[in-house]
């Protein structure tokens, strides 16, 4: 319109979801899961290209290992799905063993994640095992696969935007 400024260069991102060419941002989805599915699902919408990574060939995931992606590791964002299969050590020591962006382990945060003994049985050094996010997510109470989702979902968005996360908003 005449006479109008640069409106602000969020707004324009509002009216269409950024696309995941656009933002060059990987989700890995490790396990096939309940949350991995709402992970694939919504993560394209918020600008996220999407892969689920099991190394169980019979849960027909598009990936048996981190071999099998073809991303950039600097752009990719690694959540593990399910803390309880007996392959999460193996998988997060793939995973920690490349320049992963992030990488998230579901989990209650009152306890020890079994990542931890799993990761240090295989000798990953303790800087390594440091850089396992756990809780992923923002904390809103989360208790279903799709509220898991929407937590960890929000939580790299505000990563990925260099915020916090939560409803403490800045001076405007």
């Amino acid at each position: 319109m005449a006479g109008m400024t640069d409106p602000d260069p969020t707004c324009g991102v509002a009216h269409g979801a950024p696309s995941p060419e656009a933002t060059g941002r990987v989700l890995v989805a490790v396990f096939a899961s309940p949350v991995a599915e709402v992970l694939l699902r919504w993560g394209p919408e918020l600008g996220f290209a999407t892969v689920v990574l099991d190394p169980d060939p019979a849960r027909g995931a598009a990936a048996t290992g981190f071999g099998d992606l073809d991303t950039d590791p600097t752009h990719t964002d690694v959540v593990v799905t399910d803390h309880h299969r007996p392959e999460l050590g193996a998988v997060l020591r793939d995973a920690l063993a490349r320049p992963m962006r992030w990488v998230g382990v579901m989990g209650n945060p009152r306890h020890e994640g079994p990542h931890v003994a799993a990761l240090a049985a295989l000798g990953v050094p303790a800087e390594d095992v440091a850089r396992v996010h756990r809780p992923i997510g923002l904390d809103i109470g989360s208790r279903t696969p799709a509220e898991i989702a929407l937590s960890t979902l929000a939580g790299l968005l505000a990563d990925r935007n260099g915020r916090a996360g939560g409803t403490a908003h800045g001076s405007r």
